[in-house]
């Protein structure tokens, strides 16, 4: 790199500070980097308890991302047996397309970009071309450390298996890329059917269950990465099958998993963040407050920002700048909406206006001398019949969403084409 790119590279050795040599290895890559004029960053990371190598790896990528500028590419130096390795050790693990497709050349991710230029050339290329440009080399311990799955597959697996197979490596290596292919057809495909089937935050499972089931399972798994990394695992998948999507119409069935909440609503499946779900006990709404309206201004409630608006029907002038209350729906209230006939229970009227119920409890009505005015829900406000219609008066006007079904973005019925 430093012959093909000598002005535009940078060097960054991560020191998980996981053996006694550490600090050593970082003063070679000093030395090295000194010596080709490069410039360089070493990089200390703390590296928690659990599986080791996950959070290692962890650990490392957080401190790349620290230091990638937005115009940079990291390259890492993965050659063909460690693609090999990836291979054999994701096929061990149960995976499918993607993961035997192993290691990009060019890896796109969401928050940065990976070049390994080294993944057609083996070990014993690099360790001989290091011989003939005199670099010096660190041989890591760990990598013959069988306590590891990695290493054990290199130093156990590994040559039983290549005494019977001596091309094995370059063939899983063939393996991997006709893998890629076949996982980008497959992204094209879910791509196609995501299409067809909703959002990245919702899904239309009237439309998901025309697929063939083995479709539905990769829309899904696909589905649950979102942004993420990984894909889950195939028993996630089924769970959320068996659990949520085929659970019983009045079910209250949600699945936790990657920092989110899977929950069906009648035909309708999404993935609600934490905030989102669990909203009525992070920002429990006050059980009452009160207000003095004024035309223009806007407020602020539970379901949303509401400005007050004059209408052709509304709410009397008289009430302006007077004590309102503001109370949160406890349950069993009972409705006379302006423009229908009778009183109906507001649970009814907010089932029939399909309000999601993770944001019902957003609802608050708005009252005067025990009076209900009108009722303020995440789909406007709904006036209520008492004797201060008027026409020409005023109402609060549902301008701006507190909270979304996933993110506390605005907007609503994502699903819907």
């Amino acid at each position: 790199m430093s012959q093909i790119f000598p002005h535009k590279i940078r060097i960054i050795y991560i020191d998980h500070q996981l053996q006694s040599k550490s600090a050593e290895w970082g003063e070679l890559v000093a030395k090295q980097a000194t010596h080709l004029n490069i410039p360089y960053t070493i990089q200390k990371v703390q590296v928690t308890d659990g599986n080791l190598e996950a959070q290692a790896r962890q650990a490392r990528y957080q401190a790349y991302l620290q230091h990638l500028q937005a115009n940079e590419i990291l390259v890492l130096a993965h050659h063909q047996q460690d693609q090999a390795e990836t291979v054999i050790l994701r096929l061990l693990s149960g995976t499918g397309v993607d993961g035997l497709a192993a290691m990009q050349s060019i890896d796109h991710r969401v928050d940065m970009t990976i070049w390994r230029p080294f993944l057609d050339l083996t070990r014993e290329q690099i360790a001989e071309w290091t011989t003939q440009l005199e670099i010096e080399y660190v041989v890591d311990p760990t990598n013959y450390d069988i306590h590891y799955d990695r290493a054990w597959s290199r130093e156990e697996l590994w040559p039983f298996l290549q005494n019977r197979f001596p091309k094995m490596q370059q063939a899983l290596s063939r393996t991997s890329y006709l893998m890629q292919d076949a996982s980008e057809i497959l992204e094209e495909v879910l791509k196609a059917d995501l299409q067809n089937c909703g959002t990245d935050e919702c899904l239309d499972l009237t439309q998901l269950l025309k697929l063939s089931s083995a479709r539905q399972r990769q829309l899904l798994s696909v589905w649950m990465k979102g942004d993420g990394q990984y894909r889950p695992a195939f028993e996630m998948v089924e769970r959320l099958k068996n659990e949520v999507i085929d659970s019983k119409s009045d079910a209250q069935a949600a699945l936790h998993w990657n920092q989110f909440y899977y929950v069906r609503y009648q035909h309708h499946l999404y993935r609600l963040s934490r905030q989102v779900f669990l909203a009525e006990k992070l920002n429990p709404v006050e059980t009452e407050t009160e207000h003095h309206f004024q035309l223009g201004e806007v407020v602020g409630c539970a379901s949303g920002n509401f400005q007050i608006t004059q209408k052709n029907m509304g709410l009397s002038a008289s009430l302006l700048n007077k004590k309102l209350k503001i109370i949160r729906r406890q349950g069993g209230e009972k409705v006379h909406l302006y423009g229908r006939v009778g009183q109906w229970p507001l649970k009814k009227a907010i089932q029939e206006a399909h309000i999601l119920p993770w944001l019902r409890h957003t609802i608050q009505i708005l009252v005067i001398d025990n009076v209900m005015l009108g009722v303020f829900t995440p789909k406007g406000f709904w006036l209520a019949q008492s004797p201060y219609c008027e026409q020409g008066g005023w109402q609060p006007d549902l301008i701006s969403y507190s909270c979304n079904l996933v993110n506390g973005e605005d907007g609503y019925d994502k699903c819907s084409k």
